[in-house]
């Protein structure tokens, strides 16, 4: 049986939300809650994709619609696929989910597809790929939603000779994973979508995002995106930080409220544009997780829990909060180092760093929330497990 499995983990962030969006640094952590796709291959030359044995719906599935059009063309000679998708983050819970769908995703169609190589190329080094997609190839453009007509990811001219090939984990690359990830995200929310929750996804660990390299962390690429408002560019980074000695732990509690981001995220927009001397409030989210960033850094996690507790007093003064999270908050405060929300809150989540995950989860979850354990610096994407690759070549070149 020809089968591929990847999974991707969700993300929570630390510090930074709503301030990210106007130049200030972001982090966001992988939690051990992850996505998990596996692929497989349709008996029948003539059938239709299947999602969770349901026939595939494009327009409720943008993001698999849009990897499809990138990598797995039907016109280049791509077989249908049988999907299915399992997880345990909650769905529109502010968690990356839909990022980790994607990040995971488009692990297995590499990993399926596998990867053409130029002669004597390594599949490490993308200058060498005749096919696929980085942040160090200027030739081709993941963001284009070009119509399925040709294969978007091959390369033309003397590097896009495909010579050699390779398949399963050796095809997969983590910032094509990423940049494919944030690529779907933007076209799924119509042109505007941050790469804070594909990083975190594909690269695990602890991300940084900013509109400028920062010193303190290690730069690992630029991404620039066309938006309705303009174009966007952000500096993402990764930190350099083992968590493993540490006996702390996240809590996440969900409020069950919905609040799409994109509301709170026009909300805050609203009124930093009426009210101008309020930016001093997003300078200070910026203050705060610079601080806190250098507290992670150092392996203060007690530092970093008073950071985000100081962060969520500067959202719940931006009017971002609701009572609902401000009950999950105030009942986690008593056996946590540091108690915010995350995400762009309204509602979704709030995440408690403690040493005490069984009292904390507890606390929550009388407090009327639904929880989550979780350590710190988990895994990015990964290949579970394959048999039967590659389930296609496109033709080389």
């Amino acid at each position: 049986m020809a089968k591929v499995i990847a999974s991707a983990p969700g993300k929570c962030i630390l510090f930074g939300e709503h301030a990210v969006v106007f130049g200030q640094p972001a982090v966001a952590v992988a939690i051990e809650q992850r996505i998990t796709v596996s692929l497989e291959v349709l008996e029948k030359a003539n059938d239709e994709w299947r999602i969770d044995g349901m026939k595939f719906i494009a327009s409720k599935h943008p993001h698999v619609k849009a990897l499809r059009s990138r990598m797995w063309q039907k016109r280049a000679g791509a077989p249908a696929l049988s999907i299915h998708i399992t997880g345990d983050i909650p769905p529109a819970s502010g968690l990356g989910s839909s990022a980790a769908l994607s990040v995971a995703a488009s692990a297995c169609l590499r990993a399926a597809r596998g990867r053409w190589l130029c002669a004597g190329g390594k599949a490490t080094k993308p200058e060498d790929w005749a096919e696929g997609f980085s942040s160090q190839l200027m030739d081709t453009d993941v963001y284009s939603d070009v119509v399925a007509e040709i294969d978007p990811a091959r390369r033309m001219g003397k590097n896009g000779q495909g010579v050699s090939h390779v398949h399963g984990e050796l095809a997969i690359d983590v910032d094509e994973c990423a940049l494919l990830g944030h690529a779907v995200e933007a076209i799924a929310q119509g042109g505007r979508a941050s790469p804070m929750d594909s990083s975190v996804c594909a690269h695990g660990g602890f991300v940084l995002l900013s509109d400028k390299v920062e010193t303190a962390a290690d730069w690992s690429y630029t991404r620039t995106l066309k938006t309705p408002e303009g174009d966007r560019t952000w500096q993402v980074h990764t930190l350099p930080i083992s968590s493993e000695d540490q006996d702390v732990y996240l809590v996440i509690g969900n409020s069950g409220v919905h609040a799409p981001t994109s509301q709170q995220v026009a909300k805050v927009a609203k009124a930093m544009s009426q009210e101008p001397q309020r930016m001093k409030e997003i300078e200070t989210i910026g203050v705060i997780a610079r601080r806190g960033i250098e507290a992670l850094l150092k392996g203060d996690f007690e530092a970093v829990g008073r950071a985000m507790s100081e962060n969520h007093l500067m959202l719940r003064g931006l009017g971002v909060s609701c009572q609902e999270l401000e009950n999950l908050v105030r009942a986690a405060a008593p056996t946590s180092l540091g108690v915010k929300l995350t995400g762009a809150g309204g509602g979704g989540c709030m995440v408690a760093l403690t040493r005490n995950p069984k009292q904390t989860s507890e606390a929550i979850e009388l407090a009327g929330g639904r929880t989550l354990i979780s350590k710190l610096g988990n895994t990015g994407v990964r290949i579970e497990s394959h048999e039967g690759l590659p389930f296609w070549k496109s033709v080389a070149e």
